[in-house]
């Protein structure tokens, strides 16, 4: 008797987190596309006057910079490392509620409402946590194949570092001077940014990127092209140096959107990328090139996440795998 009980149970719950799920993508999709609508019949904000009034950011001007000390948490993100490492999330790392995730990363990256409570009750569903009540260490979201995936385009892969908290310095610079777009139209780091401490942890990695890049001018633009061909090559270099790459086509997707943040929230700009890759800094005087009112919407975003991932020629030349 206990067993059907319990049975009918799951069942039921199974049902039920179904049902749920359904309703909510449609109420989500509903709001989004809301959104995009209101972003197309209103004006942009004005530049310098993106981050809103009484969050940190606002004028471009961001919280002290203090890179992770030994035994704070960081991930495979550095949208999120910089935050804080700028102290707009806990300095540590640590204990972050996922409510308080949507709300700084909208303010910070002016993600709109519906992409700012999608992405963290994404991470919390992923780490079985409640999104409404529950918290987490940014190292945690680096389950394999969840958000952290194989091919980053300035992580190496976990099967050759397994912590991902810091970017790889080959990788960022690859990544940069694959940039063939025109000089930015905006631009908050100098062309040649100095060197961080000896004693950051992102010396070295910001030293090769500087040394890579020696040759190379860095006042131009990433362009969905240039994402697409390195996106490609990153997936054909870890498929043959990695015994146990995996990618499915949702952890592509995920690669594309991850790299797609760099050509909206960041316009592809290359010298503010350099700084924000490679020390994982958000430059004085940046703020998000995303200027609609209501922020970037999922809607809008899929647009670049679907031509970059679209013109990724490694996927069409490589044989169908039917069996």
């Amino acid at each position: 008797m206990v067993l059907i009980v319990t049975a009918f149970r799951r069942i039921g719950r199974g049902i039920t987190s179904k049902v749920f799920e359904f309703c909510f993508a449609i109420y989500l999709f509903s709001w989004d596309v809301s959104l995009t609508l209101i972003n197309v019949l209103t004006l942009k904000r004005k530049v310098g006057r993106v981050t809103p009034k009484g969050y940190a950011g606002e004028g471009g001007i961001w919280p002290e910079y203090n890179p992770p000390r030994p035994g704070e948490s960081r991930c495979s993100c550095p949208a999120l490392n910089a935050m804080a490492n700028h102290g707009i999330l806990p300095r540590d790392g640590r204990n972050i509620t996922f409510r308080e995730l949507t709300e700084k990363v909208r303010a910070t990256y002016n993600f709109s409402p519906s992409f700012s409570v999608y992405v963290p009750r994404y991470i919390a569903h992923l780490l079985n946590r409640s999104y409404r009540t529950g918290t987490f260490d940014l190292s945690d979201i680096d389950v394999h194949n969840g958000i952290e995936h194989d091919a980053s385009l300035v992580r190496r892969d976990p099967y050759h570092q397994t912590s991902q908290g810091m970017p790889d310095g080959p990788l960022v610079a690859s990544l940069l001077r694959c940039a063939t777009g025109p000089p930015p139209k905006l631009q908050a780091s100098p062309s040649d940014p100095p060197l961080p401490p000896n004693d950051s942890p992102y010396f070295a990695v910001t030293a090769h990127v500087a040394k890579a890049t020696t040759d190379f001018d860095l006042n131009r633009t990433l362009t969905p092209g240039d994402l697409s061909r390195r996106l490609g090559e990153r997936r054909r270099e870890s498929a043959h140096d990695n015994a146990q790459y995996s990618q499915d086509h949702g952890h592509k997707m995920f690669g594309s959107s991850n790299g797609s943040t760099l050509l909206t929230i960041f316009g592809g700009c290359v010298p503010d990328l350099y700084t924000f890759l490679s020390e994982e800094r958000l430059p004085d005087g940046w703020e998000s090139r995303v200027r609609d009112q209501m922020g970037l919407t999922l809607l809008t975003f899929n647009q670049t996440v679907l031509r970059v991932e679209l013109g990724i020629e490694e996927e069409v030349n490589q044989p169908l795998n039917l069996m």
